[in-house]
This record gives structure tokens, C-alpha cells and sequence, in this order.
């Protein structure tokens, strides 16, 4: 085997080296799709600074998070996908009784509630934050449920893109 002058063999071996086919090597990432989006100039230039405030890699990292999130609430409007999020409470724990309406609403709901834990706040108010998953119709209405409790000053539900595995 004749080498330029200025290369070195790595080593010297009888049988040729193993080259690895694309299909064989291990991917890392999931596949991307590409296409093409026209946007009037205005509201690109509003994109390129938003990815520029945010420290975004890129105007596709951008798009497919707007993307996640319309679908997330397109998904809550349909009603019917398994979603995982979370249902915040801030309430007067002193309002009687309210503690214990909150937790039996939790219990006869326990195949949405996955956990819960409250903190301190000023001036006599709790803020639980509840763990759930399930339909999103049924979230939404179990947080109303528990909005609709005398003594609750606020109720907010927050579902993600993707669900939980199923924990049973």
C-alpha cells in the first residue's frame, strides 16, 4: 500500500476494517421531519428576536415548543387523550372544613391524583399543588370541582404535552 508522505498508517492488519452501514449505527434522536413555512416579514423578524431574547439554538427548536403547545391545547379542547400536569390550589386552610373536602375530592378521585403537597404561605393560605394524569376532560373537571370548594381563593390546572406511563 503506497501513502503520501505526510500520512501515517494506524496500524498494520491483515483483515480491512469494519465500516458500520448508517441503517446499523444507533440513533440518538428521533427522526426530523423538514418543510417549509411562509411567514410575512414582519412576524419572522418577531420570531428571530424572540429566539435571539430567549437563547433559543435555532428558529425550529422555537416552532416545534409553539407547536407542542398548541397541540397540548388542542388536546385539552378534545378532551379525550391522557395528559399528566398539575392542579394548584392556593385556599384559607382556616375556612372549615375545607381541608378535608379538598382530600376527600382527592380520594374519590385517586386514579387522577397521583400525589400532593402544600406549602405555607402568608396570611393563613396553603398552596397545593396536586399531581395528575388522565383525560383532560376529567382534569379539567376535577379542578373545577376543587375551584368550586368554599375557601379556595384560586385554582389553576397546567397539563404537558405528553402523559405519564400508566401507573396500574
Amino acid at each position: 500500500m503506497i501513502m503520501p508522505p505526510d500520512v501515517l498508517p494506524l496500524a498494520s492488519s491483515a483483515a480491512p476494517a469494519k465500516v458500520m452501514s448508517s441503517s446499523a449505527m444507533p440513533r440518538r434522536r428521533p427522526p426530523l421531519a423538514r418543510f417549509s413555512v411562509s411567514l410575512p416579514a414582519d412576524l419572522l423578524d418577531e420570531l428571530d428576536d424572540m429566539v435571539k431574547r430567549r437563547k433559543l439554538p435555532n428558529r425550529s427548536h422555537a416552532i416545534a415548543a409553539m407547536a407542542r403547545e398548541q397541540l397540548t391545547e388542542h388536546a385539552r379542547e378534545v378532551g379525550t387523550k391522557s395528559m399528566a400536569g398539575t392542579i394548584s390550589l392556593v385556599y384559607d386552610f382556616r375556612k372549615r372544613n375545607l381541608q378535608r373536602k379538598l382530600a376527600d375530592i382527592q380520594h374519590e378521585n385517586y386514579l387522577m391524583v397521583v400525589t400532593s403537597t402544600h406549602v405555607h404561605l402568608e396570611h393563613h393560605h396553603y398552596l397545593e399543588v396536586l399531581l395528575v394524569q388522565g383525560p383532560a376532560r376529567e382534569l379539567r373537571q376535577l379542578a373545577d370541582t376543587l375551584a368550586a370548594c368554599k375557601g379556595v381563593k384560586q385554582a389553576r390546572l397546567s397539563l404537558t404535552a405528553t402523559a405519564m406511563p400508566p401507573l396500574l
